[in-house]
Formats: structure tokens, sequence, C-alpha cells
């Protein structure tokens, strides 16, 4: 068995059980609702907006809100990145505590595999269903293209800095995965550690302080970036690094466990 071996298996699960469904159908009916109700105001809006000289455009104010409340300041809730937060934990959740449960880690072990090619192929199958998810979300704000001026590199951009974030996320999520022995656990620790991430710099941001490690540790500092089109080396190596991070104590927790038999 190999590393896209363990990939395969784990995609097959994933599109199997209908948990994976599930999450897919709720979370794109959401932001289904979430797109029609954000091309209406920008409908509604859109002669005054005219008027502005360099007032924000349908990239701005529909496509780019599509991915995020809390980092665009949009009023409707739940975005790309919310739905994230809520939802990768319970897609991540069963990928290797179910197995420590289930008392088939062994059995993985047993076919020769690495901890890093357990931990690597698993988490590019969650990867794998993220980016499927993610691009039938860009068809929402691409399907009425050719009617409205779409800004095609900052929405890619955006598009970008989004994946990024989901690919933090579903590190975190398979790290904690490794870490516990029950699912509902290692769900509960990557909703914590993803909002966490997400959200430590809010409070020096009410304190009226932008600047500092507080802020480069928060993940939205980054991601607001690439959310307003500037794409820098800096940003994307910092998600880089949190990936790097999460998957080498996954991976490490991993093999603490093949010592062990």
């Amino acid at each position: 068995m190999t590393l896209f071996a363990v990939t395969r298996l784990e995609l097959r699960r994933l599109f199997v059980r209908p948990l994976g469904w599930t999450i897919a159908a709720l979370a794109l009916a959401e932001l289904g609702w979430r797109f029609a109700l954000l091309l209406q105001i920008f409908l509604l809006n859109q002669v005054r907006l005219a008027a502005l000289p360099d007032g924000p455009g349908y990239t701005d104010l529909v496509a780019v809100r599509l991915y995020s409340s809390l980092i665009t300041g949009s009023t409707l809730p739940f975005g790309v990145t919310e739905l994230a937060l809520l939802l990768v934990p319970l897609l991540t959740m069963s990928t290797l505590a179910s197995e420590r449960n289930s008392g088939t880690l062994p059995l993985l072990f047993s076919t020769g595999l690495s901890p890093s090619s357990i931990l690597l192929g698993k988490y590019l199958a969650v990867l794998i269903w993220l980016t499927l998810w993610l691009l039938s979300v860009i068809v929402l704000p691409a399907s009425v293209a050719h009617g409205v001026k779409l800004d095609w590199g900052m929405l890619g951009a955006a598009t970008l800095g989004t994946f990024l974030a989901l690919a933090v996320l579903a590190a975190i999520g398979v790290a904690c995965s490794a870490f516990a022995s029950h699912p509902a656990v290692a769900a509960v620790a990557a909703f914590m550690i993803g909002v966490a991430l997400n959200c430590v710099n809010l409070g020096a941001q009410l304190a009226g302080v932008n600047i500092g490690f507080i802020n480069w540790l928060a993940m939205s500092t980054h991601q607001e970036n690439l959310l307003r089109g500037l794409v820098s080396s800096a940003d994307v190596i910092w998600f880089l690094l949190a990936i790097i991070v999460a998957l080498a104590l996954g991976i490490r927790r991993l093999a603490a466990d093949g010592e062990r038999g």
C-alpha cells in the first residue's frame, strides 16, 4: 500500500459515508441562499454605487463576501470560512481517531506504511474533498459573469486565500484526529483551535492594536489581504508554515503510536 492508496481509500470513505454528502448539501444550500441575498442587495444599490467614482463593484460586494462574513464585514452570517470552522472538524474527526477507536490503526502500520504516509494520505483525501466543494462554490459568482463586471484577478486571489484557509483547517483537523481517542474529541479540539487561530487577534483589534505577533499569528490577518486581492509571499508562507506544523505534530503522534505497537 502506498500514500496514494491511502488517499484513494479515504476518499472512497468520504464519498460513501452519508456525513460527507450531508455536509456538502447543507453548506451549498446555505451558500446559495447567501449568494442570492448578496446579489439582491447589490442590484438594489447598483445605481447608487455607479455614481461613486471608486465605489465597490460586484466582485467586492458579492463574490468576495461569499467567502467570509467576519473578514469582509458582511452582515449576513456564515461565509465559506465560517462554515469551514464548523464543518471541517466534522469531516476530519474520523480520519484517524476512528481507526484508533476501532482498533484498526495497527493494521495500517502492519502494511509497512510510515506514519507520514498514513497521515498525508488521509490529509490529501480531505483536501481533495474540500477543493471540490470550493470549486462548486466558485460556480455561484461566476454564473452571472456574463451580466456583470467580474474582476477575475481579485476573485482568484480571494479563492486562493480561502483554499489556503481550508488547507490549514484540514491539517489541524487531521492532526487533532491523530491525537484523539474518539472522533467527537477530535472534532471539538479542531473546532476550538480553528476558532482560536482565526480570532486570536480580535481583542488586540478592539484595543486599536493592528501590529505585533498576535496579529501575525491570526489566520484572518493573512486571509484578509488575499480577500482584498493582495497576494503576498509572506501571507502564503504563513499558511504553508501552519500546515507543516500541524501535519508534523500529527505525524509525530502517529510515530509514537507505531513505536508502542
